[in-house]
């Protein structure tokens, strides 16, 4: 084989490799960023969920846009949850909702990790994720399912009509609920490039929880969890 054909031999492998870099790391799609509501105020729908195409194997989260609630996507099912007037959460599965930001992927092949540790906090399973995944592209998103100890989760309720500048300014009118002793299912998103795009400055982790019988779904604050009660789903 000449020079001119091993050159080119080099080439198109490269360009193959680069693709199916480039394919992996596209499997989570952002829509928007955190920092332009909480900073710049654009509290208005960025996507429509109506809008995308493929929900077979769908998983996605965000608030709904105007910070008015939550938005959980767990296979192919969408759930939003809203604050009443009492305080009480209302929870209604649809697709008809917009998000200023949002992160989705579909995702059908998942390997199973069971966390046989005792986790008292969001911080030591983001460490727990970060070694498990270390071979993963990122972002990526994953999901847990089991039995939790205790989780703080909160739904964004700003009056209609705000104006935001701040996460202060974001973050009026935020109804927190605590859960006990509940079978749940958590969807996250983890990135270590996406601080303030997609997760808060002082995190990997973005993470809405939904409880089994569906009826207390939010972004989740806190969360422990016994050895061997909880399920970690990575993306294959």
């Amino acid at each position: 084989m000449n020079l001119k054909k091993i050159l080119f031999a080099l080439i198109i492998l490269t360009t193959m490799n680069c693709t199916h870099k480039a394919e992996t790391s596209t499997s989570v799609k952002i829509v928007g960023e955190m920092k332009n509501v909480m900073r710049k105020g654009q509290l208005y729908g960025n996507i429509d969920l109506d809008t995308i195409s493929d929900k077979v194997n769908l998983y996605g989260l965000g608030p709904v846009e105007y910070l008015a609630g939550e938005i959980l996507i767990f296979n192919g099912k969408a759930y939003k949850s809203t604050v009443a007037r009492d305080s009480r959460m209302n929870v209604q599965e649809t697709y008809d909702i917009k998000a200023p930001f949002f992160a989705y992927a579909n995702i059908s092949n998942w390997n199973e990790h069971i966390l046989s540790e005792d986790f008292e906090s969001i911080a030591e399973l983001e460490k727990r994720i970060d070694e498990l995944s270390r071979k993963l592209t990122r972002p990526f998103m994953f999901k847990l399912q089991g039995m939790i100890k205790h989780a703080k989760i909160h739904i964004v309720n700003l009056p209609e009509g705000s104006k935001v500048s701040s996460p202060e300014e974001a973050h009026r009118g935020l109804i927190d609920y605590h859960i006990r002793n509940e079978p749940c299912e958590i969807i996250g998103f983890f990135s270590t490039e996406h601080q303030t795009i997609f997760t808060h400055h002082d995190t990997f982790l973005h993470m809405h929880l939904i409880t089994n019988d569906k009826t207390q779904m939010g972004h989740l604050d806190e969360l422990s969890f016994e050895s061997g009660k909880m399920k970690l789903y990575l993306p294959k």
